[in-house]
């Protein structure tokens, strides 16, 4: 038996926008178009009725946009995931970044034009976050599908009660059990002292869920974090500066889009170009940033794991790597440099994760450290780096 689709309301003001998505979404048999609207307007009458369990929607319409549906979501107490179409960056940066502000879950840029190619593009991208914050969606609110699938790992049953708990709740997984480093402290954790170097810099790389899971990270950092950040979240080109600049306003840190020569302070983040590769390289006087034009690695640019590469090479023990949520596998090999090495690795744990791909494929190729949950992320870090 197939599983129940998962339900998606389109809210755009062009007829052919709406026909358009609805007809890209129906190819999936995991994904259901349960309704349309012109307008976000439409949308707030729609969704007591249609009850969907995703909404793609458009900024620009016509009595409530986008950016209205989304207050207005707020206010109402809405948790239904919402993707927004925008406008390519140099029109759509700005306001993309004030809808994931007020809480919309992704973005997808519109086609520039209707090749087959372009199009195509599209269809794999959308149906690929459709289904990821779809069934987010359902895990989260406990609505079982009528065939869901069985979970992918389980705790096995125990007769005892269950250990108690580290202050960040970092937890050793399932998948990690057996292989874990023997260390000294408290179960599932990983002390600093049983590593061989003392950190300089974190890294991390992201993807599918990153914009919110980073907002709240770099929200709760510490003030006082002594080492520089740089981080990899898959993004198109033309976004992260305005990205960067929106997590500028809720970090105590200062966050800024990386530039080729940019120096790592301590305190300040770097977030890799939407179009280059980003890579730190230790010189006489200080570490700097490289911007590179090579070609993709696993398939994305930037890649998680040319970052991960360089700082395993100049770091190695003295660094903390993260990888996060994320579709695909980007970064889980390179991420095992690190680790082989001495460095602190953490993976975010699969129950606050939107996808549980690029921190599965680390943990199951037996790079990773620590298991983390997102509530709990920016914590460990602060415990890690003493601050």
């Amino acid at each position: 038996m197939i599983a129940e689709p998962i339900s998606v309301l389109v809210v755009d003001d062009s007829a052919l926008m709406r026909n358009m998505l609805k007809k890209i979404i129906s190819t999936d048999e995991e994904l259901n178009v349960v309704g349309v609207a012109m307008n976000g307007r439409f949308a707030t009458q729609k969704i007591p009725m249609l009850m969907p369990e995703v909404i793609v929607t458009d900024l620009e319409m016509p009595d409530m946009n986008g950016i209205d549906f989304l207050k207005w979501r707020q206010e109402e107490e809405v948790d239904i995931p919402v993707i927004v179409l925008s406008a390519h960056a140099k029109e759509g940066a700005s306001i993309t970044m004030e809808a994931l502000a007020l809480g919309a879950s992704d973005f997808i840029t519109k086609p520039q034009g209707t090749g087959p190619d372009e199009l195509r593009e599209l269809g794999t991208h959308l149906i690929n976050l459709l289904k990821a914050y779809g069934h987010n969606y359902r895990r989260r609110v406990g609505r079982v599908p009528t065939a869901a699938p069985a979970p992918t790992y389980r705790e096995p049953p125990s007769r005892t009660p269950a250990p108690a708990t580290h202050p960040a709740e970092t937890v050793r997984s399932p998948l990690i059990r057996d292989h874990m480093p023997k260390t000294e402290g408290r179960e599932g954790v990983l002390n600093m002292s049983g590593l061989r170097g003392r950190p300089e810099m974190i890294a991390i790389g992201i993807s599918t869920g990153g914009p919110n899971a980073l907002r709240q990270v770099f929200a709760q950092i510490s003030p006082r974090m002594p080492l520089p950040i740089v981080v990899v979240q898959h993004m198109p080109a033309g976004f992260t500066k305005e990205f960067a600049n929106s997590l500028d306003k809720i970090s105590p840190l200062e966050v800024k889009e990386a530039q080729d020569g940019d120096l790592l302070k301590p305190g300040r983040i770097l977030i890799a170009p939407g179009d280059r590769h980003v890579e730190v390289e230790k010189r006489k006087l200080a570490t700097v940033i490289h911007l590179s034009d090579a070609p993709p690695q696993n398939g994305h640019k930037p890649s998680a794991g040319v970052l991960f590469d360089s700082v395993s090479r100049n770091f190695g023990e003295n660094s903390i790597a993260v990888i996060m949520t994320g579709m695909g596998k980007d970064g889980a090999a390179e991420i095992g440099g690190i680790f082989s090495r001495g460095g602190m690795t953490l993976a975010q744990d699969e129950a606050s994760s939107v996808v549980f791909g690029m921190p599965r494929v680390a943990i199951e190729n037996k790079n990773i450290r620590e298991v983390v949950s997102l509530n709990n992320m920016a914590r460990r870090l602060n415990e890690l780096t003493g601050c």
